[in-house]
């Protein structure tokens, strides 16, 4: 089938996923000139640099992103209000982000002071603290993530009262206890990050991943972005990914999938271009019609993260 012929998707885009940051005037320890953590792209030097908008949108090329969301960018997390106040100062400058994804640690002690601090920022909408856990299969039933601790539980049980999502990060692995969380907190939307990081392309790794992302899929408070599906030294290409996306977009449907690019990190492993393109591509072969492919590029995140146009922040915004 010719691409020509898939009636491409060409209306607006909100990207679900990115990251602005700083790492010359601000603190964040995994982008220090001498630190090179473990990493699923492997040697992440090329974006230890300055990412504003500006940048950002330099590399959309041909894609119409209109409004974006911002994902917390493991700050100093002594200090998680200060990344909120950094970007809500871009967002006042620049009128992007549209709506931003905070930092907070649900276990600590201070965490209600944290949440309560993080609530009032107008652009607010989310946390993410990365649950840890097994860090592989075979780890499954050594360890648990955080989402199986009662102190976390408990942080995790305040989102309801000040108005916040959860962005879950964790491997397809740990979705068994993401399965429980969502059960255990159904007023709770949850917004798992990468697809489940299906990284493990074997036969049996892809099997376990899609057993357990079809069992999330159970969870009607659950979302998912599509992103982060890159391989390391692999380039981003449809016929490395597609099933991995067609198979997603079957198990959450349209109603519940928000595609993003999740850049500058996946900068490493394709252009913004080819990968929209490649989500473009997948959802036009398996016979999306435009309206539902409007929902998944545009509509459910402008519903989800409720985004503010930017015209009503450039310059307006104060908190």
């Amino acid at each position: 089938m010719q691409l020509e012929a898939l009636h491409l998707y060409d209306g607006p885009v909100i990207d679900a996923h990115h990251h602005f940051w700083d790492p010359i005037k601000n603190d964040h320890p995994w982008l220090k000139p001498d630190v090179l953590i473990p990493f699923r792209y492997g040697d992440y030097t090329a974006i230890k640099r300055p990412y504003y908008p500006a940048d950002y949108f330099q590399d959309t090329g041909d894609i119409n992103v209109v409004e974006t969301c911002y994902m917390e960018t493991e700050w100093n997390p002594a200090d998680p209000t200060g990344e909120s106040d950094f970007i809500t100062s871009v967002a006042r400058e620049t009128g992007y982000p549209n709506a931003v994804v905070g930092q907070a640690w649900l276990h600590h002690a201070d965490v209600e002071d944290v949440l309560r601090a993080q609530s009032a920022y107008t652009l607010m909408r989310s946390v993410r603290h990365k649950p840890g856990g097994p860090a592989s299969p075979e780890e499954v039933g050594s360890c648990r993530t955080l989402m199986s601790d009662d102190a976390w539980r408990k942080g995790y049980e305040l989102l309801e009262k000040y108005g916040l999502m959860f962005d879950l990060q964790t491997p397809w692995w740990n979705l068994p206890e993401a399965v429980s969380l969502a059960c255990d907190f159904p007023d709770t939307t949850i917004i798992l990050n990468h697809t489940g990081l299906p990284a493990q392309r074997s036969h049996e790794g892809l099997a376990g991943w899609h057993k357990h992302m079809a069992a999330l899929a159970e969870c009607e408070n659950v979302m998912v972005k599509v992103s982060g599906i890159g391989l390391k030294d692999v380039p981003w290409t449809v016929e490395s990914n597609g099933w991995i996306i067609s198979e997603v977009l079957a198990m959450f449907g349209p109603d519940r999938i928000m595609f993003a690019s999740n850049f500058p990190v996946d900068s490493l492993c394709g252009s913004f271009p080819d990968i929209f393109h490649g989500f473009m591509t997948v959802c036009a072969m398996k016979g999306y019609s435009y309206a539902a492919q409007r929902k998944m590029f545009h509509d459910n995140c402008k519903r989800v993260y409720r985004t503010i146009a930017p015209e009503d922040l450039k310059g307006k915004i104060v908190k």
